[in-house]
């Protein structure tokens, strides 16, 4: 199997690791520059290293976009153009809606893996980056061929990758919430520590950015303040609506907390914090099903987006899919699709969501 990576650092260079290793791929990688490919090949990441995007793609199965954000819409473009009419390709991105309406191709399935680290580059790649990792799909129920569909869901979870499909918008909502609007409130939390230190004298000559003592919860707020500019500017900007949403939420929520305190309502106080506990407990649990795997079976018919339906429609409501596989009819009017779930109560969930869509669903 061929695949293509364009953009070499820790996301793609992991990629080309574990496709490598873990697929028995031949990865093909492009970058911008030169000794970012000098570096992938002598990693192990690629190999080989080209210097064009159509390059890297001609002969490609599968193609993942590993660019800046600022890049995306131009590499995929790119990629699009001359990649083969049955290879699919993907993105690593952080945020979906820009480039999925742009990217109006049935090849290309919008995806991000919830894996990184506090270092960059392919010198900090490695092969297991993606073990046990979330990674978003966003498929488009009006066009996402089923067949590429199900080859990025197998490569991704060889990876070692949890696949999960989503639709754009709701992936940028939640991206806003769960990871945008930290980096926010950590900036402007280290900004007012900052300011509140000088105003009292704390700072001053060479010291000026040292507060004389800080806790570990304010380290552990601020962990991502100040985040690479040249990655974190793009992802605000691309991310701008949704993020201005979450900061609106955000600041009436503040107050909210700012009412109970001039009130001097304690019992209000204490509720509030006993909520922020148990939510935090929820979300943190979230999505860690166990048990038994069941195979489920249905026949759709063959028609663009049947696969994304089913996927958005299990990922929507949590239920993780640990493997499928497609098997079209002689006459190709339809085809079976077996998935598998983990755990009796995803399961169940699964065939409810299933038969809900108006497909015949039974347990193998």
């Amino acid at each position: 199997m061929r695949i293509a990576v364009l953009g070499v650092g820790l996301i793609g260079g992991s990629i080309g690791l574990a496709a490598r290793s873990r697929v028995g791929a031949e990865v093909w990688g492009y970058d911008p520059d030169e000794r970012v490919r000098a570096k992938a090949l002598e990693l192990g990441a690629l190999d080989h290293a080209v210097g064009h995007v159509r390059n890297a793609v001609a002969e490609a199965e599968a193609v993942f976009v590993a660019a800046p954000v600022g890049a995306l819409l131009q590499t995929v473009a790119a990629a699009l153009e001359a990649a083969p009419a049955d290879c699919v390709i993907s993105d690593v991105g952080s945020t979906k809606q820009l480039l999925v309406a742009a990217g109006a191709d049935e090849r290309f399935i919008g995806g991000h893996p919830l894996a990184g680290a506090e270092t960059a580059g392919v010198e900090h790649a490695r092969e297991e980056l993606f073990d046990a990792a979330t990674w978003y799909l966003t498929p488009v129920r009006e066009n996402t061929a089923g067949v590429l569909f199900e080859r990025l869901h197998r490569l991704l979870v060889a990876f070692g990758a949890r696949p999960v499909a989503i639709d754009a918008e709701t992936h940028d909502r939640m991206m806003a919430s769960i990871s945008h609007l930290p980096h926010v409130l950590a900036n402007l939390l280290v900004a007012q520590a900052a300011a509140l230190g000088q105003a009292a004298g704390l700072l001053g000559g060479e010291d000026s950015r040292r507060l004389p003592a800080v806790g570990p919860s304010f380290r552990d707020a601020t962990r991502v303040a100040g985040a690479n500019s040249a990655i974190w500017t793009d992802i605000y900007l691309s991310n701008r609506d949704a993020l201005i949403a979450g900061i609106d939420d955000a600041q009436a929520r503040l107050e909210a907390v700012r009412g109970r305190l001039a009130a001097d309502d304690a019992e209000a106080v204490r509720a509030w914090n006993e909520d922020a506990r148990k939510d935090r407990d929820a979300l943190l649990g979230a999505g860690l099903a166990d048990g038994p795997v069941h195979e489920l079976r249905t026949s759709v018919p063959n028609r663009p987006g049947v696969i994304a339906e089913i996927a958005l429609a299990l990922g929507g409501e949590g239920v993780n899919i640990l493997d499928m596989a497609l098997s079209p009819s002689e006459d190709n009017r339809q085809g079976a699709v077996a998935l598998w779930i983990r755990g009796d109560e995803h399961a169940a969930r699964a065939r409810g969501l299933i038969a809900g869509l108006g497909f015949p669903v039974a347990e193998a």
